[in-house]
């Protein structure tokens, strides 16, 4: 006899947490955790957003506004304060004057005032018309300025007994000056000059194409040096710790170290390299290798000006940051399999079929990251150009143009527009890598 109750429910379905069943319904616990990680990494996020997005979005602003070095300090008054005049004797007059002027000579400032102090033992002769004096407090309404004004101020005064007995000088109170004035980087004038005139320049494109040679070649003999190095510390022999920790000098000595040995060994007059050269006959005098803009070259009977200094600051480049290139890679080609070598070996194949059909494939997708790396560090370089030429001997890249308009020519807007013209071309290269070049890699 079946004894099972007709009124019980039917269960329900449990639910299915894989493909074609029902999701799993979130709980009110589960909720009230995820809320709370989430409240707990906000000030994170906010930092981190604060730190990278604060410099980007203000790099932004200045490159539309015609802002230059001197509008970074606000326009102010500035006062002068002096007595005119001989106090010997009680009842003795002479004069305070204020020498006031604009400091800026474009900007205009409103609601100039000026409030001070008289002197103890001094009294009032005659103020001047834009002053009043009450409970010895000068206060003075001078209006709105214009960029560069100048004016003066006079106040008469008596002296009794007691400043005669003791002088008080009147700068002892300093004057207190106010006023508004509207400050540049925040106001709503926004303009597309800076952009039209980088565009414009003469100099604009050569320092384009500069940067691109100087980062291309740069970033190509890194990674090509950095595979020659790899490949030959890759096998077993006597010193091999020993030789890798020589070839990460050039990458953790300080820059300026490496780049002022440069230049004392590649000076034109007493240089060790060009002392060599010589003595070899290879050249006749002293050659100016990062002062040289071109010098003519004769190759199989063809000559052309060679960029000398912009080659050496090249060589400069993959000379210093080939240790990067050569730990990454060496690292991927220990992680090779060695039986793979020894079946090529086993079918007669040279070390440098090996290389090309077994190591080279395997390096593709860390030599392409390395590549994409190499590639914003080396077209974001600025220090190692500066200190070796100062982007003289046209080695003027887009980073050395950003500090000439910005700070040698004390025009931070173009400065600034230069600055997100790069932004945007690297924006555009890694846009261009991960869609296509990444894509094929993986």
């Amino acid at each position: 006899m079946n004894t099972a109750s007709t009124n019980t429910p039917p269960q329900s379905p449990a639910k299915s947490p894989v493909p074609g069943g029902k999701k799993r319904r979130i709980g009110p616990m589960e909720r009230r955790e995820a809320r709370l990680a989430y409240s707990l990494l906000l000030p994170t996020f906010v930092i981190v957003l604060g730190i990278v997005l604060f410099p980007l979005i203000a790099n932004f602003w200045i490159s539309a506004k015609p802002v230059t070095l001197g509008d970074l300090r606000a326009p102010r008054i500035i006062a002068s304060e002096r007595l005119r005049g001989h106090l010997e004797k009680a009842g003795d007059e002479a004069k305070i004057e204020y020498r006031l002027r604009n400091s800026s000579q474009t900007a205009d400032i409103k609601n100039v005032t000026l409030t001070d102090t008289l002197p103890a033992g001094l009294s009032l002769a005659k103020a001047d018309s834009h002053c009043r004096v009450e409970d010895r407090k000068i206060s003075c309404q001078l209006g709105d300025w214009k960029g560069g004004a100048r004016e003066r101020l006079s106040i008469g005064v008596k002296a009794d007994q007691s400043y005669i007995d003791n002088p008080v000088r009147p700068r002892v109170s300093e004057p207190v000056l106010s006023g508004t004035a509207d400050n540049i980087l925040t106001n709503s004038e926004f303009t597309f000059d800076n952009f039209i005139n980088v565009f414009n320049s003469r100099e604009f494109w050569s320092v384009f194409w500069v940067t691109i040679a100087y980062t291309v070649f740069g970033t190509g003999g890194a990674l090509v040096l950095g595979l020659f190095a790899a490949q030959l510390l890759n096998k077993k022999f006597a010193g091999r710790s020993i030789l890798r920790g020589l070839f990460l000098f050039p990458y953790v000595a300080p820059v300026i170290a490496v780049a002022f040995t440069w230049l004392i060994l590649l000076d034109p007059f007493s240089g060790t390299f060009n002392a060599m050269l010589q003595k070899m006959n290879i050249a006749q005098e002293g050659i100016n290798f990062f002062g040289s803009r071109s010098v003519p070259v004769t190759f199989f009977g063809i000559t052309f000006e060679f960029p000398l200094a912009l080659a050496t600051v090249i060589a400069f480049e993959a000379w210093r940051y080939f240790p990067l290139s050569f730990l990454f890679i060496l690292a991927r080609m220990q992680s090779i399999s060695s039986d793979m070598y020894e079946a090529a070996e086993v079918d007669g194949a040279t070390p440098l079929q090996q290389f090309w059909h077994i190591s080279l494939p395997q390096l593709i997708g860390i030599l392409s990251t390395l590549f994409l790396l190499r590639f914003i560090w080396t077209f974001n370089k600025f220090d190692d150009i500066f200190l070796l030429t100062g982007g003289a001997a046209g080695t003027r890249t887009l980073t050395v143009d950003v500090y000439e308009q910005g700070f040698a020519l004390s025009n931070l807007g173009a400065g600034a527009a230069v600055a997100v013209v790069i932004f945007f071309m690297l924006l555009i290269f890694a846009v261009v890598y991960f869609r296509f070049v990444h894509r094929e890699d993986s």
